[in-house]
């Protein structure tokens, strides 16, 4: 049960002064050996947090800072009980994408990836409990991490910085490379992940962006596929990503086909929506088939690696397909939660679309990882300064983020998938 008391008396012994201005808080004696989430949270563990966040303009860099830090010093509390070890190291996993400059300014581009200055305000936060050891860990590469500062903020924050790209030699031998046996795995066998990913003194922070791409919207279970090793990081690409690389097919559970045949089968005879479209250059050439290779490939990997904490980054939201087109909106939310699954529900339905007609999170209950695609079935609270309020999921205004998903004949290819649902036939 949410208890405003413990609220505030959790969130002033993690708030280590105002955030009015970007002054720090002081460094003081750490007197606790260990960290945590708020007790409201872990209480809560299938709920979805909201926090409203107030920046005027999506290139206000102290305002961010300052909501990331503020949420930060909140969220995360010190323990003088057993929790999180301070010794533990910390894996970041932003939406570290950045693409060059395509039109006027950069700032055209700002929204493809997580916000660099709400990030730094959460690292920060957590180096003030007295953390030491973090860990950046993202698939995509060095350049475009540069195009929106990621590297600077690492490098003067004193986060780690792992290589993405592995030569075969380093996937045969295990070299900064943990692999992780996929339990009842659909696609893969094993799936590789950076280090330190899947070692037990390590804790994941998942910090997704609010954005529209092929898949409908990347929230936090797509952000958590930047962990996976190339070329196996490679979801999107159907059958030839799965049958063509010699490194990848080893690790392919060898009843592939029949296995995704028969899911595929069973929802085009449910006459789920969609399922009736054909690829075209408007949604990146993908198919009802791919997009149900790329739902069980990230369902076979949130079944062996699970955010401490997921959290999507919506202080702006972006449409398009994700990196070539698109506009950034100002929503002035960040959405958090235990479980990333029925985050990414909340934030699809607050997106402007309809969660069942998207096929991951169908398929996600359909294989035990979640217990409901229906957003008005989860547990809704609003993250103030005075405690969490609950909340409908009515009282939270909707951005439209129209998306290349599944582009339907005639139907534009920035469009909603918000055609009616009917949850109540579809319990999956």
């Amino acid at each position: 049960m949410v208890n405003r008391r413990d609220f505030l008396r959790f969130g002033a012994l993690a708030a280590c002064g105002t955030v009015p201005g970007l002054r720090l808080a002081e460094a003081a004696p750490v007197s606790h050996a260990y960290f945590g989430l708020h007790p409201l949270i872990e209480r809560n563990p299938k709920a979805v947090f909201i926090r409203r966040t107030h920046v005027a303009n999506k290139m206000d860099g102290p305002a961010k800072l300052r909501e990331g830090l503020a949420l930060s010093r909140q969220i995360f509390v010190p323990m003088d009980k057993p929790g999180i070890p301070l010794t533990h190291r910390i894996v970041l996993k932003p939406n570290a994408t950045g693409v060059y400059d395509r039109r006027r300014a950069l700032a055209d581009n700002w929204g493809v990836g997580t916000d660099p200055q709400f990030y730094e305000g959460m690292v920060t936060g957590l180096q003030e409990l007295g953390l030491k050891r973090f860990h950046f860990v993202e698939s995509t590469g060095y350049d475009t991490w540069e195009i929106r500062g990621f590297n600077d903020i690492n490098e003067r924050l004193g986060v780690e910085i792992g290589e993405p790209q592995r030569r075969p030699k380093h996937l045969r031998d295990g070299y900064a490379v943990n692999w992780a046996k996929v339990p009842d795995g659909v696609v893969f066998q094993r799936i590789p992940h950076y280090a330190p990913v899947g070692e037990p003194d390590t804790w994941i922070l998942d910090i997704a962006k609010w954005k529209a791409h092929a898949m409908c919207l990347t929230q936090s279970v797509k952000n958590m596929q930047g962990l996976v090793v190339h070329p196996f990081t490679q979801f999107c690409g159907g059958w030839p990503s799965i049958q063509t690389n010699p490194l990848v097919t080893a690790d392919v559970n060898p009843r592939v086909q029949p296995l995704v045949n028969d899911f595929f089968a069973r929802h085009v005879k449910a006459n789920f929506n969609r399922y009736e479209t054909v690829a075209t250059a408007g949604d990146r050439g993908l198919s009802p088939m791919d997009q149900e290779i790329w739902a069980h490939k990230t369902c076979d990997n949130l079944s062996t690696v699970w955010p401490g904490l997921a959290m999507i980054e919506a202080i702006f939201g972006r449409d398009g397909d994700g990196f070539n087109i698109g506009n950034d909106h100002m929503a002035n939310m960040v959405m958090f939660s235990k479980h990333p699954f029925l985050l990414d529900v909340v934030g699809l339905y607050l997106g402007g679309h309809e969660p069942g007609n998207v096929h991951l999170y169908r398929i996600a209950k359909e294989r035990g990882l979640t217990a409901t695609f229906n957003p008005w079935e989860i547990q809704i609270f609003e993250w103030t300064d005075q405690g969490p309020v609950e909340r409908k999921l009515s009282d939270f205004p909707r951005t439209e983020l129209k998306t290349i998903y599944l582009t339907r004949k005639g139907e534009a290819d920035l469009h909603l998938v918000n055609e009616p649902f009917d949850y109540d036939k579809h319990k999956v």
